[in-house]
């Protein structure tokens, strides 16, 4: 009995003085795992100021194509359809009839008002002779001839109401929307349909202030597009805005020719043959901690490394353009900064 309590009691000993030994061992190891306190050691690291450059590149604006023209064909007489003809997609010329609208009643009070203007007429005729031979007044002839006169009126408006009723392409395009069909009835101003011209495209783009004025009416330029890489366009300066909106900006309209088959809403970009002159803020790219696209920096504040998030925006060789997150005149950190973190302390070396 002795015997087993001795051997129960040597074993359990034999356990506590394992246990205490694993313990120790783990809390050397922990130890170990601690990274070192760097905010009480200086690290060296060289640095530059930030600083706003000039860059010089190509003038290039993006923008989308629109129609040289688009016109609405609008009814001009109200009335019942008699025919349309064209539809969706259909080619039509300028001047060409594209709709009819019933006009009978009119023509009948066009032929009623020229057979009471033959009759006046005749009668203005009479009168002028009867006046000379002192058989009639100057008040019976001056309101035949009065009569007269407005019944020649009332033919031209009538004349003009029954041409209304024939509508005519505005411009020469593809029909891009038909809003009527035969029998079915108009108001005047009634939108009958939409006709693009697509023979020539315009895109728009916004020039600044510094650019603007090297540019001139009637300049060319290169319009290029992702639907034909290896295509470039000659494109010609139609319009340049006189006036500016509240940043500065100024629309500038270039005309190309459609000779592609382009469609209108086609994404382009637009390189003039003029340089842009721009100010931007700058840090060499090996102030970059990581790649551009998760871009942060360290910047030195009192002796004290700072990590700051910035956004960034061109590669200008080996520099790169800084948006957001840093000013004119703050240091940032260009070697050094895989030992650094938050608040490490640091020490600028040539």
């Amino acid at each position: 009995m002795k015997r087993k309590i001795i051997i129960a009691s040597s074993i359990l000993i034999i356990g506590l003085l394992i246990g205490f030994r694993l313990v120790a061992n783990k809390s050397k190891m922990d130890a170990k795992k601690v990274m070192p306190d760097n905010k009480n050691v200086t690290i060296p690291v060289t640095a530059v100021a930030v600083k706003e450059g000039s860059t010089d590149q190509q003038l290039v604006r993006t923008g989308s194509l629109i129609p040289f023209k688009e016109a609405e064909i609008m009814a001009t007489s109200a009335g019942k359809v008699l025919s349309v003809k064209y539809d969706l997609g259909s080619y039509v010329s300028q001047g060409a009839t594209l709709v009819k609208v019933d006009s009978k009643l009119k023509e009948l009070s066009l032929e009623a008002t020229e057979l009471n203007i033959n009759k006046l007429k005749k009668d203005t005729e009479r009168y002028n002779k009867l006046l000379a031979g002192n058989a009639a007044t100057e008040v019976q002839v001056t309101d035949t001839k009065y009569n007269y006169e407005n019944a020649l009126n009332q033919a031209e408006q009538i004349k003009q109401q029954i041409n209304d009723a024939v509508v005519a392409a505005p411009i020469s395009g593809r029909v891009i929307k038909k809003n009527i069909e035969p029998g079915e009835f108009v108001n005047v101003g009634t939108s009958l349909g939409t006709i693009l011209d697509m023979s020539r495209l315009k895109v728009q783009v916004m020039i600044s202030e510094n650019d603007v004025y090297k540019l001139k009416e009637g300049q060319h330029v290169s319009v290029g597009t992702s639907i034909f890489p290896d295509k470039k366009i000659d494109g010609v300066i139609s319009y340049i805005a006189p006036q500016g909106d509240e940043s500065h900006n100024y629309p500038v309209e270039i005309v190309i020719k459609n000779s592609n088959q382009l469609r209108a809403g086609t994404f382009v970009s637009v390189e003039f043959k003029q340089k842009s002159s721009q100010n931007a803020l700058l840090i060499p790219r090996s102030a970059l901690v990581e790649s551009v696209r998760n871009p942060y920096v360290y910047a030195v504040e009192n002796g004290i490394a700072k990590r700051r998030k910035i956004q960034v925006g061109r590669e200008l060789g080996d520099n790169i353009e800084v948006l957001s997150g840093l000013q004119s005149g703050e240091t940032v950190i260009t070697t050094g900064q895989i030992n650094l973190s938050e608040g490490a302390a640091v020490n600028v070396t040539k």
